[in-house]
């Protein structure tokens, strides 16, 4: 009975410290982006060539937060390429899979804007096999971070 004891406090604490870290990631996400994670909804999706960051508003006619979603993805787009990965590593209070990879590969990865009726979209492409693999090591940890329940492989 004790041993259950001890497995449920940890289970909960293990909750506890989840959400509590889901909390801080939305907050510092805010913060950063200029919109509110309530009002719009992120896909980090995978591609065989990379993938893309895709955030649109949950309310068609929330204009300010569309607006600020694609001005939002264009500096963000604009950074990556430098190999300015600061927001990211602001957000989630650390250094995210496969960044290191992305600045050192930098020259070989296209970072491209495409604004969508809700808001906007980052494809993320590359031709080389180990930005390929990096890049989807970043949308990975962004899907769990984030809690998005986007796939985890190519669809």
């Amino acid at each position: 009975m004790r041993t259950i004891a001890i497995v449920l406090i940890a289970g909960a604490v293990l909750a506890s410290a989840q959400d509590d870290r889901k909390k801080a990631v939305d907050a510092r996400g805010d913060h950063m982006m200029g919109f509110s994670h309530e009002k719009t909804t992120h896909h980090f999706l995978l591609s065989k060539d990379g993938g893309s960051i895709d955030v649109s508003v949950n309310d068609p006619s929330d204009t300010d937060s569309r607006d600020q979603i694609r001005m939002h993805l264009g500096h963000i787009a604009k950074m990556f390429a430098a190999g300015d990965f600061n927001a990211p590593m602001f957000i989630h209070d650390q250094v995210p899979p496969g960044v290191p990879v992305m600045k050192r590969l930098k020259d070989q990865i296209v970072y491209k804007v495409e604004q969508t009726d809700a808001g906007a979209r980052v494809r993320i492409t590359s031709a080389n096999h180990d930005a390929v693999s990096a890049i989807h090591d970043f949308l990975k940890f962004q899907i769990a971070d984030h809690k998005t329940g986007d796939p985890l492989t190519v669809q």
